[in-house]
């Protein structure tokens, strides 16, 4: 397929706008690699119901009675009750359940409960995902509160303050238990004393029954065990084709990993993950990013494939052999550097497949492990997956975006030669130097932030991006072109964090993910910083809209700098108050004013806020023998198609 055959951009509905990427260069890996991609690729499916169940205790039978429907519907498709069932499984599918994958508010059904229980009660009860002697209408009355009643668990992951996060939260981490009862259970297993503490809690929901607070693993033998031991099934298949001895020592320990539950193999896995640089296919599998979690402790399931893109990767290996000199000139306080940066490594990848809570929004960079004594013995591992911001690239191309909301024609040529380019290097300096930068104070607990710690984490490494990337340094180490290529980076962060990051939020809803608080808190604290100098501000055009309008690029690069000390300073000495202070005042409210009027020009330009991917399809071709000679790849598979059969071959829950 060629560059010009491939098409980007497929499927659009409510708020989402679905798109294809390219493996690039997967014809040139050998046979081998190919396998190994494939069983991994395996192994990445097989998680789909975990990350759906966590994400709610209804998903998943919402999920299969609304497939049951579409599939076995017998009535009219063409009429409105139908078309809003069908949109509304589509969302279920994107978001992994029933509650919007970014803003957490629960979807609202534009069908009729008497619609749906017609429709349920007509499908055949085989296909109807019914408990022992249970009735169609029985099941009806089990998920139509979840579904119609916009009081009953209403949002998968509630972080307003003064609270209970725990109990108000609708997301299958916890049984029975406060927010209270949870922190005191994790604080009983914590010794601040030892540096080295597992990431307690990662990896099980924590439940009250009776009276007593417990955990539930979820491991081969225990929660998800059907799912994880279909996971172990195919890593067992890729150690037996992988690329060297030590990726099959990785594979081995978080196979016995899975198997235990054991947290402290899990960090002896990331260590010896950490340590494996030679390969050029690498993973993500299992329980990994805890923004799903009001409080930032239990893992959501998360699987992805790739493949290192050799000549990109040069660009963030330039970065990562400087990690010393970022670090050492870091505007922070010299008691929050770190003396020895270690083990900092960085590449550009494909991705190969998406899973879990990578798919089918994913990430467009990561960086792994997040335990942070292991950041600071052992370094970490970045990535920039380069074929998803090619396709997101590719999808913007003449939208009219850039015309609707940038103030004048000067900053959207800066931002047409220079946009791509620093948008990719703000990545690769969050995700490979900005989060691996900086270290804790002896004896601060790094869950000391509790809900507001992950928009700290995510403020602190977007700091150091938008710190660096005006730095001569870039210019010295051939990254950007000339001086002012940072300048269209400055801009389209601001205009994001000040308003057009505002579509994708309801009116009258406040912030609630962690991203975009953090967003909002870097580019509000700079606002307010400029209520003198003006080197930011928020403009009114002759036509009468808003406009971000930046007068002096290096003095918003020394709010910057401040933001980023006492970001820094805030996560190392562990100061909840401060952080609750600046979250609250710069990362949450909304100016309704300005809000409403950005979505009106935004839905003007028809444009879905959300973009998402379908995964290619990977067909193995076997020999007379049975052995894998080849991966075809096919992208002609539609959304619905691939997510009906996964719910058929990975449906494992």
């Amino acid at each position: 397929m060629t560059e010009g055959d491939f098409k980007y951009s497929d499927e659009h509905f409510a708020d989402i706008q679905l798109l294809r990427y390219r493996l690039k260069g997967f014809e040139n890996l050998t046979t081998q690699q190919k396998a190994y991609i494939y069983y991994l690729a395996k192994a990445t499916l097989c998680g789909r119901d975990i990350t759906t169940d966590q994400f709610g205790r209804y998903n998943l039978l919402i999920r299969k009675t609304l497939e049951a429907v579409y599939e076995d519907y017998q009535g009219s498709r063409n009429q409105n009750d139908f078309r809003a069932l069908e949109t509304y499984l589509k969302r279920v599918w994107f978001s992994n359940g029933i509650y919007h994958h970014y803003g957490c508010e629960k979807f609202v059904p534009g069908f009729s409960e008497r619609f749906l229980r017609d429709a349920v009660c007509g499908i055949k009860a085989d296909k109807l995902p019914l408990d022992n002697n249970e009735t169609a209408d029985e099941l009806c009355d089990r998920i139509f509160p979840v579904i119609f009643d916009a009081d009953v668990l209403p949002k998968r992951v509630n972080q307003t303050a003064g609270e209970d996060l725990v109990i108000t939260s609708a997301c299958n981490f916890y049984e029975g238990v406060s927010q209270q009862e949870v922190e005191d259970y994790y604080a009983s297993q914590k010794d601040l004393s030892t540096a080295n503490q597992p990431s307690w809690g990662l990896n099980s929901k924590l439940v009250k029954r009776n009276g007593k607070v417990f955990e539930e693993k979820w491991t081969a033998d225990g929660l998800y065990g059907k799912a994880i031991k279909q996971i172990v099934c195919w890593l067992t298949r890729a150690a037996e084709v992988c690329e060297n001895a030590q990726q099959e020592k990785v594979i081995n320990l978080l196979i016995r990993y899975y198997q235990t539950g054991d947290l402290h193999l899990f960090d002896e896995y990331s260590i010896e993950w950490l340590k494996e640089q030679d390969g050029q296919v690498d993973f993500i599998n299992g329980f990994i990013e805890v923004y799903g979690d009001p409080l930032g402790i239990k893992g959501s399931w998360e699987g992805l494939v790739e493949y290192k893109d050799m000549d990109a990767t040069r660009r963030t290996r330039t970065i990562s052999e400087q990690a010393q000199w970022f670090e050492d000139h870091s505007p922070v306080d010299a008691r929050f550097k770190k003396k020895t940066v270690r083990g900092v490594t960085a590449n550009v990848i494909c991705a190969a497949m998406l899973g879990g809570d990578e798919y089918p929004a994913s990430a467009i960079g990561i960086n792994l492990p997040n335990a942070e004594w292991i950041r600071a013995q052992y370094g970490s591992k970045s990535v920039t997956i380069g074929n998803l911001t090619e396709a997101y690239n590719k999808a913007a191309k003449g939208n009219g975006f850039l015309e609707e909301f940038v103030v004048d024609s000067e900053t959207i040529d800066l931002i047409n030669k220079y946009g791509e380019l620093c948008d990719d290097l703000h990545t690769d300096l969050h995700e490979c130097l900005g989060h691996g930068s900086g270290q804790l104070l002896p004896g601060t607990d790094p869950d000391a932030l509790k809900a507001y710690g992950s928009t700290i984490e995510e403020a602190r490494a977007d700091l150091f991006g938008l710190y660096y990337i005006a730095d001569e340094k870039m210019l010295e180490l051939g990254l950007v072109p000339n001086k002012e290529a940072y300048q269209s980076q400055y801009y389209t962060y601001m205009m994001n964090g000040l308003m057009t990051q505002l579509v994708r939020i309801e009116e009258g809803q406040q912030i609630e993910e962690a991203h975009m608080r953090n967003r909002s808190l870097i580019a509000y604290w700079a606002l307010d910083k400029s209520k003198e100098s003006r080197a930011v501000e928020i403009v009114k055009g002759t036509n009468g809209k808003s406009y971000v309008q930046i007068n002096d690029f290096q003095m918003l690069r020394e709010y910057f700098a401040e933001e980023l000390t006492e970001i820094q300073r805030i996560k190392s000495e562990g100061d909840f108050e401060a952080a609750r202070m600046l979250v609250e005042r710069y990362g949450i409210k909304i100016n309704a004013e300005l809000h409403k009027e950005v979505k009106t020009r935004y839905t003007k330009l028809n444009i879905a806020p959300y973009k998402g991917f379908i995964n290619p399809r990977m067909l193995p071709v076997y020999d007379k023998n049975g052995m894998i000679i080849d991966i075809k790849l096919d992208y002609t598979e539609t959304y619905t198609q691939q997510m009906l059969r996964y719910s058929k071959e990975y449906g494992l829950l």
